[in-house]
Order: structure tokens, then C-alpha cells, then sequence
């Protein structure tokens, strides 16, 4: 990464490339990372509530799993990632989009979904973003998020085994992140440790928008 290069292209051309290095068309749920705190987030939904998956990806496991009950809308910065996901995934609605810049209609969703994509934007938009969510989240909505453990600012390089594929990362310690989201309005229900080779892990958090739902 040079100090002119925007870590958004990065990401972007990252997953273009290692698209389907990184995920193929088919997951398998069961028994993966995902299948704990999924359900943990759905569970605490009601049936036919708006969802949005924010760096969604092709769109497996989170946004297929979560249109078999919700009115998904998935974002992604890739038109590759995007282009998949609308093939694999006819249920839900899919955008091409920066999510730090995205706009959606405040309280507009009953949960956001944000699997290991907060932690590609710089730390230093986290923030800001994190109180954007809140604000498109109804009161009383939930939010399931991947941030960082401990600091780390890195990229990664040939990527998934894919030569010149590159990959951002930007982590705040957990402790930062138990702040901003106390501070954008939200409580925290669960929190859980995923250790990662190459980089210092990631943090799983659950949380809940103040509020109670008119």
C-alpha cells in the first residue's frame, strides 16, 4: 500500500480478484464460523423484518441464510461480489456501494448484519460509521458485527493464495469498540473472541439499538 493508495481500492480490487478463492457458490452453515452468532441475530428478529448486510459479499452464508425469513438488502463495494450475489441470492436486493457513504432512510431496518466488513474501512471512519448504523437501525433493532481485538492497520498481500490480490485491514482494540458503540446509542447483549492466524483476531459483538420499537 503506498500513502496515496485509498484503502477502498484495495478492498475493492481484493475481492475482485479472490472472489471465488475466497467463497465459492455453495457454504456449508453448519458447523462454520458463522452458524453461532447467525442465529444468535436472527433469533431476535421478527419474521419479515427488514435486514441490512453491509459488505455482503456473493452473498453466502449471510444474505441467503437471513432472506429465508427477512427483507434483505446486501451492500458491497465490489460490482463482482454484487454481480454474484444477485445470481446466488434472487431473494434479497443487492447495491454496489461504499458503505460509509451509503444512504438508507433513518429506522428503516429492524437488524444490520455486519460480517467482517467494518473492519476494512479505516479506523478512523469506524466511528462515524458505527453512528450510522445506529441511525438506520429502528429503535429496539439489533446489530452483529466482526471489528477488530487489538490495533493492528495492515494489508495483506497475494491474498487467499491469489497473486496480486490485496487485502486492507484496520483494527481498534476492543475496548474502543465497547465505547463507540456505547456511545452511537447501542448496548451490548454478547460478545465472543474469534482467534485468526496472521493478524491478532477478530471480536464478534451483539448489540441492541436503545429504544423500544413503536
Amino acid at each position: 500500500m503506498t500513502a496515496t493508495e485509498d484503502p477502498r481500492d484495495i478492498v475493492r480490487r481484493g475481492y475482485e480478484l479472490a472472489s471465488h478463492a475466497y467463497r465459492g457458490d455453495t457454504f456449508a452453515l453448519e458447523g462454520s464460523r458463522y452458524e453461532y452468532w447467525l442465529g444468535r441475530f436472527a433469533r431476535r428478529l421478527a419474521d419479515g423484518a427488514r435486514v441490512l448486510d453491509l459488505g455482503c459479499g456473493n452473498g453466502l452464508p449471510v444474505a441467503y441464510e437471513l432472506a429465508k425469513r427477512f427483507d434483505v438488502t446486501g451492500v458491497d463495494l465490489s460490482p463482482v461480489q454484487v454481480e454474484r450475489a444477485r445470481a446466488l441470492v434472487p431473494g434479497a436486493r443487492f447495491e454496489c456501494a461504499d458503505m460509509t457513504s451509503a444512504e438508507f432512510a433513518p429506522a428503516s431496518f429492524g437488524g444490520v448484519a455486519a460480517f467482517y466488513s467494518i473492519i476494512n474501512v479505516p479506523l478512523e471512519e469506524q466511528p462515524a460509521l458505527i453512528a450510522r448504523i445506529a441511525g438506520w437501525l429502528a429503535p429496539g433493532g439489533w446489530l452483529i458485527a466482526t471489528v477488530g481485538q487489538e490495533p493492528w492497520t495492515g494489508v495483506e498481500t497475494d491474498w487467499r493464495g491469489v497473486r496480486g490480490a490485496s487485502m486492507y485491514y484496520s483494527h481498534g482494540a476492543a475496548e474502543h469498540y465497547r465505547a463507540w458503540f456505547a456511545g452511537a446509542g447501542f448496548e451490548l447483549v454478547e460478545q465472543g473472541r474469534e482467534p485468526r492466524t496472521g493478524n491478532p483476531g477478530y471480536a464478534m459483538l451483539l448489540a441492541r439499538r436503545a429504544g423500544t420499537e413503536g
